[in-house]
């Protein structure tokens, strides 16, 4: 199963970096792969509010709906997104370290899941998955250190 693992510090306190994050149709603002983004439930942003994303991959633009399935305000948002050849998950974590500093650590750690004859080119999807993974976590990683967040 391809997966993608990423941590990054920022000086941004971790409640504001989450509000930030938890609002998944913003992903086209730091990450290259997504073309954009859009909320489809209203707010506030909580477990079950859903996204549509238009997310670039091997040459094409997917759309893809991602929900989320838990969510712990603060410190954790999952994500699932399933087409009938794959299913995505995106677990993004958040720490203040040392505890109740401004300074937060973002763990972002995506899994995708091949499904039917998906799982044949699991290598493949594992090469073009680490690729995205790093233009990914290099926006967030400029968004996150210079500061740009809502």
């Amino acid at each position: 199963m391809p997966r993608y693992r990423t941590q990054i510090t920022t000086d941004i306190a971790r409640d504001q970096v989450f509000s930030d994050l938890a609002h998944f149709d913003r992903a086209a603002e730091w990450d290259p792969g997504v073309a954009e983004g859009t909320m489809l439930t209203p707010e506030p942003v909580g477990r079950g509010s859903r996204f549509a994303l238009r997310a670039k991959f091997l040459g094409r633009t997917i759309p893809l709906e991602y929900e989320i399935v838990d969510f712990e305000a603060g410190a954790r948002v999952v994500l699932r997104a399933e087409t009938p050849f794959v299913r995505s998950i995106d677990t993004i974590t958040f720490a203040s370290v040392p505890v109740d500093s401004p300074t937060t650590d973002v763990t972002y750690d995506a899994r995708l899941e091949p499904r039917r004859l998906a799982r044949l080119a699991t290598p493949l999807l594992a090469l073009a998955f680490g690729r995205i993974g790093d233009r990914a976590a290099a926006g967030l990683r400029e968004r996150l250190c210079s500061n740009v967040v809502r």
